[in-house]
């Protein structure tokens, strides 16, 4: 009987650990968005509001790390147990950094408009990679909520077309600085914000191999997507 209480309390715990990283996810994925909105409206209330949350997203990452330690300290997690604890420390900390790259962006945006920079230079594009990024980011914690490997192995192929488009807008800003110095600058911004947004992707491929790690037990970092798909369609190892 003490045996099925402690069972109960310690999947009560886990539970507890899953939601508030669910969470923490919903937050830096608005963070993200809003993000973009003050890039493209300049809303000064938009801007503070994410930089301000970072300081919230930062809080829960701090406590996220507690309870994980605390949780392998008194219950010594194996198997499935242990592989969930072990992706909550490493997905909350891209969390953490995905939030981080959001309030840098709004950083820039309010330089560009503090500059009377009203335009931002090949918007149409910025955006859309950050909506690629975006959805990227939402697969990856669909299949965190879902313990679902499939989406995960998803987010991972649609990095390499996130990666292209990316450098062909580099390859866009950078032709602009050479054909009109004085939007040096600006452009730099722009460019910067733009690796911001790559990067956020890079960090949600992140979250998706610690999701197929949790499901299947494989680590899947740097191995093909061909070797990525085998292990996702695999019977799953307890």
């Amino acid at each position: 009987m003490m045996s099925e209480h402690i069972s109960k309390q310690f999947d009560a715990e886990l539970e507890a650990i899953r939601s508030s990283v669910l969470g923490m996810a919903g937050l830096v994925e608005d963070q993200v968005r809003l993000a973009m909105e003050a890039l493209s409206t300049g809303n000064v209330a938009i801007i503070n509001k994410v930089i301000e949350q970072e300081e919230k997203v930062n809080a829960m990452h701090v406590q996220l790390d507690d309870m994980c330690i605390h949780m392998i300290a008194r219950r010594q997690p194996a198997a499935t147990d242990l592989r969930m604890v072990m992706t909550v420390i490493k997905s909350v900390e891209d969390l953490e950094r995905i939030g981080d790259k959001a309030a840098r962006i709004c950083v820039r945006a309010k330089n560009i408009y503090d500059a009377g920079k009203l335009q931002v230079p090949r918007f149409a594009e910025l955006d859309h990679i950050a909506e690629d990024a975006l959805d990227m980011l939402s697969k990856a914690l669909d299949a965190f909520a879902r313990l679902d490997a499939i989406p995960a192995s998803e987010v991972i192929r649609d990095d390499s077309q996130l990666d292209t488009e990316y450098r062909a807008l580099q390859r866009l800003l950078i032709t602009i600085m050479m054909e009109d110095p004085r939007q040096i600058t600006l452009t730099l911004d722009i460019l910067w914000i733009a690796k911001a947004i790559e990067r956020i992707g890079d960090l949600a491929v992140n979250i998706a191999e610690q999701v197929i790690f949790l499901v299947k037990g494989q680590d899947v970092r740097h191995k093909s997507q061909e070797e990525v798909d085998s292990v996702v369609h695999a019977k799953r190892e307890e």
